[in-house]
């Protein structure tokens, strides 16, 4: 860094960044960062004169001591109730107004739902009420979940509170921290028929009007292109996502266009745009100009239910647009750097938001690259373009460009002939302008592709493939549709005839954007999944990235380098698979925390990995947003560097074993399905079908069967080869296991219960491990299974606080009775036990 940069405020950024990283990773008292910072500055003051590059070094590791500083002694940007005692199961009435409008869920269990967020006025649990202030979401349920609750309503309403859970298995999205970063402090579930609905008004003013522009938006979106289209509209306009089904959450995700659901920066650039494009037209002073693009992205940011990504895009192009009035437009990427550099200062945490990341990464990426790499490429073609006519402008360009304004003289004078002067001449620049046009999309395309290969695999565990090609069409098209759109809104407020125009071309704009995405997303290729990168993976993108910014601004040999040095890493992160992380020579079985359900993870003694059930919601709907499968099993296997699978087995056709499984299928690909004796419910059929349609092959295990799969013996002991499945998926159905390496051995037993137990027991299946049958219900692990098993390990998959009241007190006693040492995924998550053959060692994954 050069104290002349022409950037200082972003690499200020940059550093103040790495100090947030230093503070949070490796603690230190503050006299030590005090220390640190008055040291630095002292010695850097000392080279100022002497020695430019040690001044920049050392006046930079002052700033990360400030950074680490802040990271330590910054207050949480929101203060965070206490609400432990008020979640301890008994029931509690709430009285609060509504934050965030109702939003309907797909039913459950027959039963319709409304989600919404209120913030408590006071809480009373047998007592006299206490005024409580704090944020919760609630989900009312019953055969009428109510007719939308708005923001303002006051309610009073009885509920049980729970404090949001995590997942506990490594891999896992910190669902609990996002919550608490949305001011949700727990959560319920309560009868919609036992809301009572008080007087008064609660909230702000300003946020209710806010709320009724969002809704009269929203309707007149219904209004104007109907249902079906109007949820893509809402992700694209207004940042409303929870009405997008998962299979076109999934397309956009595929083809690498999923930013186009998200408001984000691009939508604020294209509104400034459009302002700047009007108002210049209207030949309207510079300072007119930019206040008015100010005022109309600050009002756009205003309706918008985008949260954080679309207040820094929007303070980003503040301080561009102020810069621009000081005349220092060439200096973009300082912009960028205080708008960073200020958001870190007031919320050191959000460093680690993965939206704060991926916005400020891609502004860089095309600040920082992309710009300078048009510059020396596509940028001079598109000067020399000007008064083509004019000899002497001929003259002040280089001998190239020269030549090139020549030749297209002299293919305009040919066409002329042809077509007329005016038309030819129109013809030949508007086709030569959209190639530069096309080429510079296809370069910030790519440039952000390569960009974001480390993100998108960190967090979404996607390389788009199609992503290039998909973008280049769909990206022209979304800039084209947002202005087109808000003129189609605001012209139907004055009559729908004035609009009918905008209307259509928002209508076919819209359903070419779909048609791409839904065909390139069908296509096999389109996505592939990856684990999450390795530390070295990680840390040589990070290194890449930043020697692209500096070598693209050098000769042409020097940014040749940069960019092959960027593309290299991203096929790394992409292409390399990372090192599996398994301990060979023992045979693992990991119980996953999948909740209220089942999901085993087994690496045999030669490396053959297993899954026995992928865990799924009881009760779920096919339109549910949350797939168990794709967000939590598919994740902990990422994270371990897993990205096949040798086979996936089912004990039985119950939802919460059964669920995630499609996902599992779709993203490692197993050889092998193994099934049981089942009822062909259509769950079960589905589920045969996506098998098939992967290429997987479909084994049925009989009991009394034994086999060798990757240096393990297996068994299945249940259900008896005579069982008759009945028209409904039974706990009876389950495939019972015994796993088996040297003189250690597990029984795996699905949701078996009384009646199998006792065929199992007959056959003294001795095991040092017991997966729990049934979540610990008392209709399973009867005294004659132990008697028979012996087991010296147990572990129960179960959620926290179901509502089953699983597992049962008297199962847990029997286990303790017969000396086992027991693990239930609902306090410890996720636990690994190794069997070497001789004895049998438990883990926990988390705190290794």
């Amino acid at each position: 860094m050069s104290l002349r940069s022409r950037e200082p405020v972003l690499w200020v950024a940059l550093a103040f960044a790495g100090g947030i990283i230093a503070g949070t990773r490796a603690w230190r008292p503050e006299t030590w960062w005090w220390v640190g910072f008055a040291a630095a500055c002292g010695a850097s003051a000392y080279f100022l004169r002497k020695r430019e590059w040690p001044a920049a070094a050392l006046a930079a590791m002052a700033v990360v001591c400030l950074g680490a500083l802040e990271a330590q002694v910054a207050t949480p940007a929101r203060s965070v109730p206490d609400l432990s005692r008020w979640c301890d199961g008994r029931e509690v009435t709430i009285t609060g107004h509504v934050v965030r409008d109702g939003v309907e869920r797909p039913p459950k269990f027959g039963k319709e739902r409304q989600a919404v967020e209120i913030e408590t006025e006071e809480l009373a649990g047998g007592g006299a009420p206490e005024p409580i202030t704090a944020g919760l979401r609630i989900t009312f349920y019953g055969e009428d979940s109510g007719p939308p609750l708005l923001y303002g309503e006051r309610l009073r309403f009885p509920a049980k509170l729970r404090v949001p859970a995590n997942y506990q298995d490594p891999g896992a999205w910190d669902a609990r921290g996002y919550l608490l970063s949305q001011g949700i402090v727990a959560m319920a579930t309560a009868k919609a028929d036992t809301v009572e609905r008080l007087e008064g008004f609660g909230g702000s003013r300003l946020e209710d009007w806010r709320n009724r522009a969002r809704r009269s938006l929203m309707a007149r979106t219904v209004q104007l292109w109907g249902a079906k289209d109007a949820p893509v509209l809402y992700a694209m306009l207004i940042g409303q996502q929870s009405y997008i089904d998962r299979d076109t959450r999934v397309d956009f995700q595929r083809t690498g266009t999923y930013h186009i659901l998200v408001v984000s920066g691009m939508n604020v650039g294209i509104l400034a745009v459009v302002v700047f494009w009007i108002l210049r037209r209207l030949r309207a002073s510079e300072a007119v100009t930019t206040v008015a693009a100010a005022l109309a992205t600050g009002t756009y940011a205003l309706l918008t239910d985008a949260g954080p990504p679309i207040l820094r895009a929007t303070l980003m192009l503040w301080l561009y647009l102020g810069a621009r009035l000081l005349y220092r437009e060439r200096a973009p990427l300082n912009a960028v750097g205080a708008a960073a550099l200020g958001l870190l200062a007031l919320d050191p945490k959000a460093l680690f938001d993965a939206s704060f990341q991926l916005t400020f990464l891609s502004v860089l990426a095309i600040g920082g690259i992309g710009v300078p790499l048009l510059e020396r490429t596509s940028e001079p073609y598109r000067k020399a373009l000007r008064y083509l006519d004019s000899i002497s402008y001929d003259m002040t360009l280089s001998p190239r460009l020269a030549q090139f304004r020549v030749d297209l003289r002299m293919v305009a004078e040919r066409l002329g002939e042809l077509l007329g002067r005016r038309l030819g001449r129109g013809l030949l620049l508007g086709a030569v302008r959209a190639t530069v046009a096309a080429f510079e999309l296809l370069v910030i395309a790519a440039l952000m592709q390569a960009a974001l290969a480390l993100p998108m695999a960190v967090y979404f565990h996607r390389a788009a493939i199609l992503a290039l090609p998909a973008n280049s069409v769909v990206v022209p098209l979304a800039t084209l549709l947002m202005p087109v759109a808000i003129v189609a809104v605001l012209l139907s407020y004055v009559g729908l005839g004035v609009a009918k125009v905008a209307i259509g071309a928002t209508a076919v704009v819209l359903h070419a954007i779909t048609t791409v995405v839904r065909l390139l997303g069908g296509w096999s290729v389109a996505d592939v999944r990856i684990a999450t990168p390795s530390l070295a993976a990680a840390v040589g993108g990070g290194i890449a990235f930043a020697l692209c910014m500096v070598l693209v601004r050098q000769k042409r040999g020097m940014a040749v380098t940069g960019v092959a040095l960027l593309v290299a890493s991203a096929a790394w992160i992409t292409l390399v698979p990372p090192r599996e992380q398994v301990r060979p020579g023992v045979l693992e079985i990991t119980t996953l925390d999948v909740g209220q359900g089942d999901s085993h993870f087994v690496v045999t003694p030669q490396g053959r990995k297993l899954l026995l059930d992928a865990g799924g919601s009881p009760g779920s709907d096919a339109r549910s947003s949350f797939d168990v499968g794709e967000d939590v099993v598919s994740p902990y296997l990422w994270s371990r560097g897993i990205t096949r699978l040798d086979a996936v087995a089912l004990t039985h056709a119950h939802t919460d074993h059964m669920g995630g499984l499609p996902s599992v299928i779709a993203n490692f690909g197993p050889r092998e399905l193994w099934i049981g004796s089942q009822p062909q419910v259509k769950e079960m059929q589905e589920l045969l079908k996506i098998a098939k349609a992967a290429g997987v092959r479909v084994v049925w295990r009989r009991a009394g069967e034994r086999f060798e799969f990757g240096g393990a013996t297996f068994e299945v002991l249940s259900p008896p080869q005579d069982w008759d499945a009945s028209e409904k998926a039974r706990n009876d159905d389950s495939l019972v296991l015994r796993v088996e390496y040297g003189a250690t051995a597990a029984l795996l037993e699905g949701d078996a219960e009384k009646r199998m137990e006792r065929g199992v027991a007959a056959l003294h299946p001795r095991a040092d491990l017991l997966k729990v049958a049934h979540h610990g219900s008392a209709t399973s692990t009867q005294p004659e299974l132990l008697a028979a098993v012996q087991p010296r390990y147990a572990v129960i998959s179960v959620g926290g606080r179901n509502p089953f009241g699983y597992p049962k007190v008297e199962v847990l006693e029997r286990l303790h009775g017969a000396g086992v040492r027991t693990y239930r995924t609902d306090m410890v998550g996720a636990v690994t036990f190794y069997l070497d053959g001789k004895s049998v060692e438990p883990m926990l994954p988390n705190r290794r």
